[in-house]
Parts: C-alpha cells; sequence; structure tokens
C-alpha cells in the first residue's frame, strides 16, 4: 500500500505533468517550458451563430408562465401659464419583472430599446409596479396599446414616496426609483430600489393574473 510520501511524490508527479505550481517558489523553467499555450479568445462571428428562429424562440419561452404588472410614472411638473403637465403620466403592461435582491431591496424589468413610454419613465427617474389580479385582463390589455391614453377612466392614487400611479384594485403595488439600466441586447434591464410596497388584502383573494404560451390565464389548485 503506498504511504503518505508516495501519494505526496505522485500528486506533485501529476501537477507537474499538467503544468501547475507545486510550491509557493516560483516554478521551474523546464516546468514552463511544457505547459501547453493558451487558445487565444475572440468572439464569435454572425456566420457562425447558430441558426434561431425567433417564431421558435418565442414558442419555447413561452412556456413559461409568468404574472403580469403594469409599471407607471408620473406625469412631469406643470407646464405652462394655466399650470397644466405637457404630458400624463406614463405606463405600459410588462410580464418581464422580477425581484432582484433583498438587501438592498431591488427589484428589475426588462423593456424593448423602442418603447416610446420608457423615455418618460426614465426622464421621471421613478416608477410603480402593478401587479395584477385574475380579474385585470382588461386593464393589460388598455395599457398594452401604443399611442392611446392609457389612463383614461382608470383610477389611480400616488404612491407614497415617488408619486408614481398606484392603480386601483390591484393585489399589490412597489414603489421604486430608478437604481441603474445596463443594455441586454434589444431591450434595457432596469434595476429600482424599493421604497415602498403593499398589498390589498381583498384584491388579492382573487388570485394572480398569469400569462402562459400568449394567452392570460388563472391559477388554480
Amino acid at each position: 500500500m503506498m504511504g503518505h510520501a508516495g501519494m505526496a511524490a505522485t500528486a506533485v508527479r501529476y501537477l507537474r505533468s499538467v503544468g501547475a505550481p507545486t510550491s509557493a517558489t516560483a516554478p521551474d523553467p523546464a516546468d514552463r517550458a511544457a505547459v501547453p499555450p493558451r487558445p487565444a479568445l475572440r468572439a464569435v462571428r454572425e456566420n457562425e451563430r447558430a441558426p434561431l428562429d425567433p417564431a421558435d424562440f418565442r414558442a419555447v419561452l413561452g412556456h413559461f408562465a409568468s404574472g403580469v404588472t403594469i409599471i407607471t410614472a408620473p406625469a412631469p411638473e406643470p407646464a405652462g401659464a394655466d399650470g397644466t403637465a405637457a404630458h400624463g403620466p406614463a405606463g405600459f403592461a410588462c410580464q418581464s419583472f422580477a425581484s432582484l435582491s433583498l438587501d438592498p431591496p431591488l427589484v428589475t424589468f426588462m423593456v424593448a430599446r423602442t418603447s416610446t413610454t420608457w423615455p418618460r419613465i426614465a426622464r421621471a427617474g421613478v416608477f410603480c409596479v402593478n401587479i395584477l389580479g385574475a380579474d385585470q385582463e382588461a386593464l393589460c390589455r388598455a395599457f398594452a396599446v401604443s399611442g392611446a391614453d392609457k389612463f383614461a377612466g382608470v383610477t389611480h392614487t400616488p404612491a407614497p414616496v415617488t408619486g408614481s400611479p398606484r392603480l386601483a384594485g390591484v393585489p399589490a403595488w412597489i414603489d421604486c426609483a430608478v437604481q441603474a439600466v445596463h443594455t441586454g441586447g434589444d431591450h434595457l434591464i432596469v434595476v429600482g430600489r424599493v421604497a415602498a410596497l403593499g398589498t390589498d388584502t381583498e384584491a388579492a383573494q382573487a388570485g394572480p393574473l398569469l400569462f402562459h404560451r400568449g394567452a392570460f390565464g388563472r391559477f388554480s389548485t
């Protein structure tokens, strides 16, 4: 049976064979010469990328069920002698939302770089995440359109810290300040620091509004 000394000698021979240092002292030049050079790193060329059909991408990723939110931001400061704002509050339906960190409290959402609503949220520097309930599909669809007055007929109150619209009847809301924005392909990854949050116990009884494979649904047990 091999003793401790024999096992140590075997380990040293193996480490030397693969070019790993065997002590805190400088490695022997002969050992360094035996180490193959590291391969050169380079970016993947366009003609080397695996072909990927966007329709297949959507179909496969659509199997991941998610909740649905509406991201809102307050109107800009009043402009003009009549005290009216140049634009009303901003908002859009967002499926790509998630909690990110507990300490500090951070959340994140993704928005298309072509979004016409995002620049208004970015200028405000704050937003409120309105988590939708199972009976709020129509509200979600109203905020999913572009170019319309999304807040027409929608009851809302200012979130306590940022003043972003907190929509009536949502099971939960999260009031945030924009902490960071990162690029992610054709989307932006927005990180928000949570300033306040809350729930509506009565509204939460209906359960969450879910989105799965291109359709809305409900959670059932």
